[in-house]
């Protein structure tokens, strides 16, 4: 990227929103689920990615941050333009810009006016943003090269808008040919938010002395006394040590704020109220909890029992106190000994009106056993237990343990009864489910499979995948590494070693400052409660974080709330992980982890479990130490936020780089390496964090030759920790969810916490089955795809070419103010398109340089679910979910011969990758495959150089992939006996109106969508277009102009979205907006008659499916009447999957929260289970999330028979991947549980679950029995009726999944 003037990127510059968010099924939109569709956003370690993730991606990509039903994902913060105090509408509220930058069906000359619009909104964008930014704080000013900032007009509305002493407020001047001075509309801006302010100062003289002090209370904790620096013992295995230093600080701290400054930063709040609803009071639970835990975690349990008496004796706090948080503090004095503060707490426990719990009692008689004290006094705890109306025995059945407590505790009781003995593990439950009965049997038990690993191998793999999570990030080469080393390159790569060593030590300056600042006594400052956050780790750890923020940053930019969160979120992983280390979590997992091989290890005793019985069992003989699903506190999002803004505000002030680094002429003055600015949009504001153009140039000119990830984002060297509960499985310490969600939504959590364990059995062993799959990397097409790459890639074949390659931008005379509008909208279109190509091309390089990495281990991909139960690799950038690219570089690590049908089967398997032939037969692809043998030959041969027939195929790397495995397995001395690691796909016909057309016993829908066996697979797509043209014909014929427009131009790929996302819920609108997509890639057709044609298309094509799936509309309006009833009553939707999984709609009303955070506002959109539901969502993603749920059961019910089988079996949803040999046992598994689950009441089990939680008197609405409470219960009793279709039928189907 050259120097020069940086135009400011609308959506956000680099990685979008990462960390839980999914771009996945649109629920209530409807657009169609991808399979190559990933978990998660972002660039290297930001807890997200997937097939668009990458820098820059963000800006370019309308569907990416969506959330796991595919609804737009919940803004993470938007600054308002507009004066503050003054709200928005709903309307647009939290919507994140990158949400609105979607495709359109606007015309040509529409998306001018826009676009000239966007260009007129960029009229100050750095330069007004920079100049309230320069007034309003300390950072830097930010000189670039022609970009210059404007005096702002009127001296009156530059106090309005940075307050304060006028010393204080340095004033930018207009230099050289800068911008034009400010328009009209920027001078109106100006006078609005002069007089708002001047509103503002008339309401808030209480409020902020209000403000004062509860800020004060809250800082009370912290100011009486200034502990002493301790060090916490660590286990074995990190060389680090915890900085616990209460008041660790070096150099000068920064200079305090005067009287005035801190009189003006209360003036700008707004006065806080009361949490009145159970949003605000959960959020202030979960923040004293996190508060408590990290005192206790630093050792300071003065602290925490201060702050915890502090909360006790605020009205407002003590309503959300529960025992849970003296629990917190009374653990803290049980590991010190200290007996009497146990009791003191105890009593003010009691005094409050609350009961101590199971965990209470377990905590004294840890401390009494840890002090040794008196049989009488543990006697008067142990009565007091019983008299509470709890057993003994339930201490060790019910509480979860830490270290050595559990052996405390059970010193202390033989102190009373000293032939007590620990009562036996609970003998394990069997799951009950009738589509299961026989899997679980004990009878028909087989021996698990083994892996191709001795046990010392599976030892040493172990212990370097915990040796990369322990150091939390991992380094690997970048596969443009292979190309050569420029002296221009060789230059900046020195330089840049230079400067980050003079970064790194400036941030720990800054931090060690910083923190020295807040830590003083009696200090009132807006930050001091984040204190004890930058004591959980060592100082070296925050400013590697930062650091690894400054080195993945886009040159694009990125949106400032989306860098905090990120950057709070890491600090919290690095502290679980900590957590689990000083908890003795981690030495008791390697412990079980060496037997656990045994279940695995080729040289070992085959055993007949599976491996999270084996698992349980290994942890119920270790007996004592630390129990081992502890569970976490999240940080709520409002911390993590404030935490990440001051980490940001840290490195934007602390980062410097000579202005003439690349240009010795210019003075060497020190200018700020990074600056915030804020892009604009309508009224809103968003706030980026942009690179200097000279970073930039830098970074371009190394060409570094490293990628940085998070150690969560790589593949598993070693097999997963198997998923044993809701809070533990997959990596060893990283902290991985089973069930993803948005984020601050807890019901899910609770849900699956209260569900009975064995309820949950078979869907964590179908995830262990798929996460135990290992693989391989496909060495020769993985080098054939880098050279590409690393030549000029290639966009036909899904290589994304570098920026060298994107469009040149028209030369623009004179100044931007006299641009014409075609000029600018060409130039908004390069900008667009080199945004993207950058943001594909980054993503390309994680995937291959990730592969390149692993190319010659075995690796392994945890699994985890959404919450419809849908499954996903929790490495987000590479894995088999990816596109073409990624899947063609992937082997299964295990080989398999190819038995006597193994060949005929990987022929059949690339026609299907070709595209060409989907109306014919299996057999008349094979005989097609074996007559274009020389072309498959050639393809394997020669792939760059011969006839290339592979490239013209619709998956080309697959393909090649193919070609290659045929003509190995063909010239073997026997074809049979060859050893294939070549997986194979077997695909659902259009699989969720499959589901529908089952649930329904719908016959002539079963038979469009090959239920019912048939010589040649039916193609629902073309029998809707066919439809389609019969009633354009009959218009046509009565004189109806469109119909007539459109002769010749319905096509199946017209209508072929439109159907496929029926089933997922799309609308009208929706619907129209595909098929106009489709009509603007047909040259031919006028652009005129676009939307007309589209409207029409649309009406016959829902016309169409009416007529065709009868009874899946029927099912379809049932479920959706029944969703916006409950909805309507102020209830989510939840249901149980017939495999036992619970499971909640995350749909609910959001409200904003405003956090000043310091370099700008933040708005909080709030969307969580105490809000009401949105009855909109709720209604119109119930359908497509029920057959979601219900083709992730079916996918589990045939992962786990396909274990039972000996199969080797993954999934990307619903396409069931195996090895050429097992195909055909594979496909009868496959056809035998979609037979068992819909042989299920599906539907009738439903209505009676619905009726009993929504419409039974012990569950019914606080509000009197009312119309919807009736209207509700003969909804659901009026289940659907089903045809005449028999599912048996399905067993003898080839097409049902081909």
């Amino acid at each position: 990227m050259a120097a020069g003037p940086p135009r400011l990127m609308a959506a956000g510059g680099g990685r979008a929103a990462g960390g839980g968010r999914w771009a996945m099924a649109t629920a209530a939109t409807g657009d169609r689920p991808r399979r190559r569709d990933r978990p998660g956003i972002g660039g290297p370690g930001r807890g997200g990615g997937g097939e668009w993730a990458g820098r820059g991606l963000g800006r370019c990509l309308p569907f990416i941050n969506r959330r796991p039903d595919g609804l737009p994902g919940s803004l993470v913060a938007v600054t308002r333009l507009l004066p503050r105090g003054v709200r928005l509408g709903a309307a647009h509220s939290g919507i994140p810009w990158r949400i609105f930058r979607s495709y359109s069906s606007a015309s040509t000359k529409e998306k001018a006016n826009r676009n000239g619009t966007c260009e007129r909104t960029e009229l100050l964008e750095v330069l007004k943003a920079r100049a309230k930014q320069l007034q309003g704080s300390n950072v830097p000013e930010v000189t670039v090269n022609k970009v210059e900032l404007t005096a702002l007009d009127n001296d009156k509305y530059q106090e309005a808008v940075a307050p304060g002493p006028k010393e204080n407020q340095p004033i930018p001047r207009a230099r050289g040919d800068g911008l034009a001075q400010s328009s009209t509309w920027a001078k109106k801006l100006q006078k609005d938010m002069y007089v708002q302010q001047l509103k503002m100062k008339q309401e808030l003289p209480s409020a902020a002395s209000q403000l004062a002090l509860e800020d004060q209370a809250k800082l009370e904790v912290k100011a009486e006394a200034r502990p002493k620096a301790k060090t916490m013992k660590s286990p074995k295995i990190p060389d680090k040590k915890v900085a616990t230093a209460w008041s660790q600080s070096s150099g000068s701290p920064h200079t305090k704020p005067t009287v005035a400054g801190v009189k003006d930063t209360v003036e700008l709040k707004r006065p806080q109220r009361m949490p009145r609803d159970k949003n605000n009071q959960q959020v202030l639970q979960q923040t004293i909890q996190s508060d408590l835990e990290c005192f206790v975690f630093l050792q300071k349990s003065e602290e925490a029992e201060r702050y915890l008496l502090l909360c006790q004796n605020s009205p407002v706090k003590k309503k959300v106190m529960d025992v849970g948080a003296y629990n917190i503090v009374m653990r803290s004095w049980a590991r010190k000994g200290c007996l009497n503060r146990i009791d003191r707490l105890f009593s003010i426990l009691e005094s409050s009106g609350l009961q101590p719990n199971l965990e209470s009692f377990a905590v004294a008689l840890e401390c009494m056993g840890r002090k040794q004290s008196s049989p009488k006094a543990i006697l008067r705890y142990l009565q007091q237990l019983n008299s509470s109306g709890f057993h003994v025995d339930e201490l060790f059945q019910k509480c979860l343990f830490e270290e050595d407590e559990k052996e405390m505790v059970l010193w202390a009781i033989r102190t009373v009864q000293p032939n007590y003995q620990l009562p036996p593990p609970p003998s394990p439950e069997i799951c009950k489910s009738s589509l299961l009965q026989d899997f679980y049997s004990r009878e028909t038990m087989v021996s698990y499979p083994k892996l191709d690993f001795s046990v010392k191998e599976l030892q040493e793999r172990f212990q370097e995948q915990l040796e990369m999570e322990l150091k939390n990030t991992i380094i690997i080469e970048s596969v443009e590494a292979a190309k050569p080393l420029t002296p221009q390159a060789v230059k900046a790569r020195e330089l840049l070693s230079i400067l980050r060593s003079q970064w790194h030590d400036a941030i720990l300056q800054a931090l060690q400052n910083s923190k020295c600042s807040m830590g003083r006594p009696k200090r009132l400052s807006k930050y001091s409660i984040l204190y004890p956050y930058l004591c959980l780790l060592p100082d070296e750890d925050y400013v590697d974080i930062m650091m690894q923020i400054l080195n993945d940053l886009s040159p694009q930019g990125e949106s400032l709330a989306v860098l905090a969160r990120e950057l709070g979120s890491k600090v919290y992983d690095r502290y679980i992980t900590q957590r689990k280390l000083h908890s003795g979590q981690l030495e008791k997992v390697q412990k079980v982890y060496e037997d656990y091989i045994q279940l695995l290890a080729k040289d070992s005793q085959p055993k007949q479990y599976l491996p999270r019985e084996y698992w349980e069992k290994l942890v119920a003989e270790a007996g004592f130490g630390p129990s081992l699903n502890l569970k976490n506190c999240s940080w709520p999002c409002a911390l993590l936020m404030r935490l990440g803004m001051h980490m940001l505000e840290l490195l934007v002030k602390a980062v410097k780089v000579p202005r003439n680094i690349l240009n010795r002429r210019l003075e060497s003055k020190p200018i700020p390496v990074l600056y915030h600015v804020y892009s604009f949009y309508s009224n809103w504001q968003v706030g980026l964090i942009k690179p200097h153009p000279i970073f930039s140039q830098l970074v371009s000119n190394a060409a570094e030759a490293t990628l940085t990830f998070n150690s969560s984002a790589m593949p598993m060297l070693c097999p997963p920790v198997p998923w044993t509960s809701p809070s533990f499985g997959a990596f060893v310490l990283n902290n991985t969810k089973l069930m993803r969600f948005v984020d601050d939504t807890t019901h899910h959590q609770l849900l699956l916490e209260q569900c009975p364990l064995v309820n949950l059995h078979p869907v964590l062993d179908a995830l262990n089955q798929l996460g135990n799959c290992a693989w391989k990397i496909n060495q020769p097409v993985l080098d054939i795809i880098i050279s590409i790459f690393n030549d000029k890639g290639d966009e036909k074949l899904g290589i994304p070419p570098p920026l060298s390659e994107a469009p040149k931008p028209p030369t623009a005379p004179g100044h931007s103010s006299t641009w014409s509008k075609s000029l600018k909208h060409e130039l908004f279109l390069c900008k667009k398109k080199t945004a993207e190509m950058h943001s594909l091309r980054m993503d390309a390089l994680y995937k291959l340089s990730i592969a390149n990495h692993v190319r010659d281990k075995v690796f392994w991909f945890p699994h985890n679910m959404d919450f419809r139960g849908r499954t996903y690799p929790c490495p987000p950038y590479f894995n088999h979910l990816g596109n073409d690219v990624t899947r063609a570089i992937l082997l299964f690590a295990e080989g398999r011969p190819l038995g006597p049908k193994g060949l005929d089967w990987l022929k059949i398997h690339l026609i299907n990758l070709t595209g060409l032939k989907k109306k014919n037969a299996l057999q008349e692809r094979l005989d097609y495959a074996n007559e274009i043998m020389e072309e498959i030959l050639d393809s394997a041969d020669r792939p760059l150089t011969g006839r290339k027939w592979w490239m013209e195929t619709d998956e080309p790397w697959q393909a090649l992939a193919c070609c290659m495995e045929i003509a190995k397995a063909s010239r073997a001395p026997d074809p049979a006996a060859y050893i294939s690691h070549f997986p194979v796909h077997q695909d659902g016909s259009c699989n969720g109106l499959q589901h529908y057309a089952a649930l329904g016993r719908d016959l002539s829908g079963a038979a469009s969508v090959n239920l019912v066996p048939c010589g040649l697979p039916q193609d629902v797509y073309s029998a809707v277009a066919q439809q389609v043209e019969e009633f354009r014909k009959k218009d046509a014929e009565r004189g109806v102009k469109i119909a007539q427009v459109l002769q010749g131009f319905i096509s199946r790929k017209v209508v072929k979205q439109t159907v496929m996302t029926v089933v997922y819920g799309v609308t009208r609108y929706g619907g129209r907006l595909q098929i106009e997509k489709r009509l603007k890639e047909i040259d031919e057709f006028p652009e005129e008659y676009l939307w007309e044609a589209s409207h029409y298309l649309v009406k016959q094509v829902f016309n169409s499916i009416k007529e065709m799936f009868s009874a899946t509309r029927d099912i379809q309006n049932w479920l959706t009447e029944s969703a916006k009833l409950i909805a309507q009553s102020g209830r989510t939707v939840e249901w149980v999957t017939p495999l036992g999984l619970p499971i909640i709609q995350p749909y609910y009303r959001s409200r904003s929260t405003v956090l000043d955070c310091g370099m700008q506002r933040l708005s909080l959109r709030n969307s969580n289970s105490n809000q009401k539901p949105d009855t909109v969502k709720q209604k119109n993603a119930f359908p497509p999330n029920f057959i979601h749920s219900l083709d992730s059961t079916h996918m589990m019910l045939t992962a786990l028979h396909c274990l039972r089988r000996g199969l080797t079996f993954v999934s990307v949803h619903d396409c069931y991947w195996t090895h050429a040999l097992t195909v055909d046992v594979m496909n009868q598994v496959c056809r035998q549980q979609f037979v068992a689950l819909h042989s299920e009441k599906i539907l009738q089990d439903l209505s009676e679950f619905m009726l009993e939680k929504y419409c039974s008197s012990s569950s019914s609405s606080t509000e009197p029995i009312a119309n919807w409470q009736k209207r509700l219960m003969e909804q659901l009793s009026n289940v659907p009726r089903t045809g005449e279709f028999n599912l048996n039928q399905v067993m003898d189907s080839t097409y049902f999944f081909s």
